[in-house]
């Protein structure tokens, strides 16, 4: 699914597992990177779906994970296996995949446990900035959904795109969430004024009303 000439859906529901959050493509020429990766048992379609773009496994240079829960991190270490890639996570979310934790990547939600693997760059700031190609990508931290959520946000056809995973949460002590963090966090992303919101499981929101609105319920909830 286009989002505008440089973004892409190709991960979620319709295009890969019904279990898979929505994982999304970044192309900026001929660099790419990819914005979470699913469960990980449909890492062929979604490799699939990539090649469809018209990029190749040796173009996708990161894998951008917003949090550490098995619906975004399951496929991670396959599509680095596929393509190569680096795997980039928050410091704070980073050990609980490394170390293959079921409870707080929710893996035990699904049935599933979690293989534990390596995270190639770790994210430690509050906000960092990711080169991709001569372009950049913002890595925000977010935390309350996980300690290290975190949102990226980029310019695209002249509009601020953020990839704003399980704004939504939920939030719940297995998941180490912390409610009084995530209304923060809530507030600064509402703050970014984002043109496009790229959700994990709500879909895209085109505008910054829509986008705005769907954030502003959960501060309301």
């Amino acid at each position: 699914m286009k989002i505008t000439r440089e973004i892409y859906q190709v991960g979620g529901e319709g295009l890969s597992a019904a279990e898979d959050a929505a994982a999304y493509l970044i192309v900026f020429g001929t660099h790419a990177a990819m914005v979470d990766a699913g469960c990980g048992w449909s890492v062929d379609r979604i490799y699939s779906n990539i090649l469809e773009c018209g990029v190749s496994g040796e173009q996708l240079e990161y894998l951008l994970l917003t949090h550490c829960h098995f619906d975004h991190t399951g496929g991670a270490d396959a599509i680095r296996r596929k393509t190569g890639c680096r795997i980039v996570a928050h410091a704070l979310d980073a050990p609980f995949l490394e170390r293959g934790d079921g409870e707080v990547t929710a893996a035990g939600w699904y049935g599933a446990s979690l293989k534990p693997f390596p995270v190639d760059v770790l994210l430690e700031g509050e906000e960092e900035e990711i080169l991709l190609g001569e372009r950049s990508i913002r890595a925000i931290h977010t935390p309350g959904h996980s300690p290290g959520s975190v949102v990226y946000l980029v310019e695209s056809d002249g509009k601020k795109v953020l990839f704003g995973q399980d704004i939504h949460g939920p939030l719940h002590p297995s998941l180490l969430s912390d409610r009084a963090k995530y209304l923060r966090s809530l507030k600064s992303i509402l703050s970014l004024e984002p043109d496009v919101l790229c959700e994990g499981h709500y879909g895209v929101f085109q505008g910054k009303k829509r986008s705005a609105d769907f954030i502003r319920q959960f501060l309301n909830d």
